[in-house]
């Protein structure tokens, strides 16, 4: 089964490809899904943590599957038969097992709510209510991240990032992830910013620009010079936001940089159709700083 849905970027709305673990239904958003395959050629590989199923072929390509059965139920059984979820995210491939796939189901953002407080460092980011019952949408980043951190973000991959001061550029950054949120106010802290604001989601981020504008007008770039924002994020997402920011009369001359695990050669195309100015893939920290750099300095030339 190969998945092979695009959305019009800005409108709001994701597709969710619904799945069963364990009689419980969990949701990845379609984008970051391949395909959904039957695989009987599982390799288990020695002195591996239960959360590493082993290898898979798929078309002559070697990827790992990871056993997302183990990470949510601690159930570590695997059979060489195995329904398995193909991802790409964070420039890399990688495979979750899973016991069936129900559909897929289109939803507006704003109906994706956060988890409460109390699970902050949980692996689902949104709780969706479909058909009388909940669909939680997993942060597939974040496990693969506790998996091998050297997959994410860290500060190592700013060790090649000069330090200077850059306290004098305001940065709002907008990401509904509690570990990314952390890991970017560390490592941009190191490379010389001290002007940083964060934002839940997309509409905190959007809100709160509305209220700069009503405020100060034009004047608004005193108190923001970039914003940053994710993709995927309950209430408003990344495309959506940039899409408003960039049709306001006013707040559309603010540089706009969409970081996310989405951003791939297939997917750019969705941040330019909303007029982002520029767009990384995570987890390449260091290549944010320096497009930040760039941005100011073209900025200063207009």
């Amino acid at each position: 089964m190969e998945t092979n849905i695009l959305l019009e970027s800005g409108t709001g709305e994701v597709e969710i490809l619904e799945f069963v673990i364990n009689n419980k239904h969990y949701g990845i958003n379609v984008i970051k899904v391949k395909e959904v395959l039957e695989t009987d050629n599982l390799t288990k590989l020695p002195q591996t943590p239960p959360t590493i199923a082993g290898l898979i072929l798929n078309r002559d390509e070697i990827i790992t599957l990871v056993n997302l059965k183990y990470v949510l139920e601690k159930n570590s059984e695997v059979s060489k038969q195995n329904t398995i979820i193909l991802c790409e995210f964070n420039k890399s491939r990688v495979a979750f097992n899973i016991d069936r796939v129900v559909g897929t189901h289109r939803i507006g953002w704003e109906k994706i709510t956060k988890p409460d407080n109390l699970f902050a460092d949980s692996l689902v980011i949104g709780n969706i209510i479909l058909n009388d019952k909940i669909l939680f949408l997993l942060d597939f980043e974040k496990i693969v991240t506790d998996i091998n951190p050297k997959v994410g973000i860290s500060e190592e991959r700013i060790e090649d990032v000069e330090y200077k001061d850059r306290s004098n550029i305001k940065l709002m950054l907008a990401d509904d992830s509690f570990l990314i949120r952390s890991l970017l106010r560390d490592t941009l802290t190191k490379a010389g910013f001290s002007n940083l604001s964060f934002f839940d989601d997309g509409e905190q981020a959007l809100n709160y620009l509305y209220d700069l504008v009503e405020e100060k007008k034009e004047k608004f770039i005193e108190e923001v010079q970039i914003l940053i924002t994710d993709i995927e994020m309950p209430r408003m997402d990344g495309h959506t936001l940039t899409r408003k920011v960039k049709e306001h009369k006013i707040l559309k001359n603010l540089p706009v940089i969409i970081f996310s695990s989405l951003i791939t050669d297939d997917l750019s195309h969705k941040g330019v159709s909303v007029g982002a100015d520029a767009q990384m893939s995570k987890p390449e920290i260091g290549n944010l700083v320096k497009l930040v750099d760039e941005l100011m300095i073209k900025n200063k030339a207009h």
